[in-house]
């Protein structure tokens, strides 16, 4: 169901509509454990190192969807606030083919390079060959990663955050009970993890695209609809490059520290496979609130309703922090029973730096959430400068501080470069948002306030 985020009072209206982004996203990362999971617990330990090293090559391709999703998402908010029905079916068709090529050059990229990546980050010889049949296989499934992503930013941008909740929820839980078949079952070890969760994402890519097209059609226009635009598309690029870029080169960052990790050995990789999934639950979690910020902001942008932006914050902070007590307690007070959740047996440099990990990392999620917030608003707003600005810093940070902090402390020198790059970069968010065109336009609150009540 459509609905338009311009009306009622913020905090109800992003309760409602980011608690289901929150729960799909939730699902979405379970098909991730799912597979570190069964492979630590089916397989070895080596699977899971295994799994665990190709995954931060993976997240360059999921980068790249990403990007396709908040640009899309952007763009067919602004257009769905500002009543432009006829532009925004157009922006959705210019999505879709734009990505399909984008999708077509990094599947080619990927099963060229695969190999040469893995040999970049110095992935261990006992796990190579694991690590690159699991590539190779998630690579093949790229066309379902890229479409689901742009449905999902599509009824994101309509107001209706329940649709994909309901497609992951059943498509997650199908993928434990595949990846469990394929590998105790059927003993196919590495390779089952990897088709089951193309398997499963497959169906739900298939499902959510058809719900979308449909979802499309009932909405009235008059004449014919363009397949594409290149002004719609340069202005979906604007938003979609930036985040991108963003997100590749945080899996670039990623894979560097994951090289530098790599040289401690399995037991440390396995036990960082573990954490670090776990960690990446609840930030995605986090970066999808803010996605629900960015639709929020691009439709009240389109309507004209400014103040109801910093209203928004307020509300987007609030929340995030009240679901971070439960998180951070979990992952203080459990991290050694969670981390021997993907593991039968494992051994005690796993579990020691696996779950050092999380009791360094996650009381500073109440700081990265904050920053996760003010992101959404940003690039909601269009303000991809200042966006991009803050998410290198934090990037740039634990890079070098992890590749400085090891030489020094080893592998625990790696953990502690993540909080100090949070904060610094929360910092320069916050007051990049408190810059934002809503704080120059208090003289028109009672033109907004007029607004509002003639849409009601």
């Amino acid at each position: 169901m459509n609905k338009d985020l311009t009306v009622g009072k913020p905090e109800n209206v992003l309760w409602k509509f980011c608690m289901p982004l929150f729960g799909s996203i939730i699902f979405q990362q379970l098909y991730n454990i799912a597979d570190s999971f069964v492979a630590g617990k089916f397989i070895g330990e080596n699977a899971l190192a295994a799994v665990g090293n190709s995954y931060f090559i993976t997240m360059i391709f999921i980068a790249f969807a990403f990007g396709c999703n908040i640009g899309c998402s952007v763009i067919v908010s602004n257009l769905f606030g500002a009543k432009n029905y006829k532009n925004m079916k157009t922006a959705v068709y210019t999505a879709m083919i734009s990505s399909a090529v984008l999708c077509i050059v990094l599947m080619l990229l990927g099963i060229l390079s695969s190999k040469i990546l893995l040999e970049l980050i110095n992935t261990p010889q006992e796990i190579f060959s694991d690590s690159k049949l699991y590539l190779d296989i998630y690579i093949w499934g790229l066309p379902f990663l890229f479409f689901y992503n742009i449905a999902t930013g599509i009824f994101s941008a309509l107001g209706d955050s329940k649709t994909p909740f309901i497609f992951l929820a059943i498509s997650s839980t199908s993928n434990i009970l595949v990846d469990i078949l394929f590998v105790a079952g059927f003993q196919m070890g590495v390779a089952g993890v990897a088709w089951a969760t193309f398997l499963c994402q497959g169906i739900s890519c298939v499902l959510a695209v058809i719900t979308v097209l449909k979802r499309l059609s009932k909405i009235h226009t008059e004449g014919k609809i363009p397949l594409f635009s290149g002004a719609l598309c340069k202005q979906i690029s604007v938003i979609a490059i930036p985040s991108i870029l963003q997100q590749s080169f945080i899996s670039i960052g990623n894979i560097l520290i994951q090289g530098v990790i790599n040289g401690f050995g399995s037991g440390v990789i396995a036990g960082y496979s573990a954490a670090v999934k776990l960690n990446n639950l609840v930030i995605t979690s986090f970066t999808t609130i803010g996605n629900g910020m960015s639709n929020y902001t691009a439709q009240n942008l389109g309507a004209g309703i400014l103040s109801r932006i910093k209203e928004g914050f307020k509300a987007g902070v609030k929340m995030v922090w009240i679901l971070c007590i439960p998180i951070v307690l979990l992952y203080v007070l459990g991290s050694d029973f969670l981390i021997r959740i993907f593991m039968d047996q494992p051994s005690q440099e796993a579990m020691r730096s696996g779950g050092l990990f999380l009791l360094i990392v996650s009381p500073f999620y109440f700081v990265v959430s904050v920053k996760l917030v003010a992101d959404g608003i940003l690039r909601g707003s269009g303000l991809m400068r200042q966006f991009m600005i803050a998410t290198f810093t934090d990037l740039i940070l634990r890079v070098l501080l992890a590749f400085l902090f090891s030489s020094w402390w080893g592998y625990l020198g790696i953990w502690c470069s993540w909080p100090i790059g949070w904060s610094i970069a929360t910092v320069l968010s916050v007051l990049y948002y408190r810059k934002g065109p809503w704080k120059e336009k208090k003289s028109n609150r009672k033109k907004e306030i007029g607004s509002v009540r003639n849409r009601r």
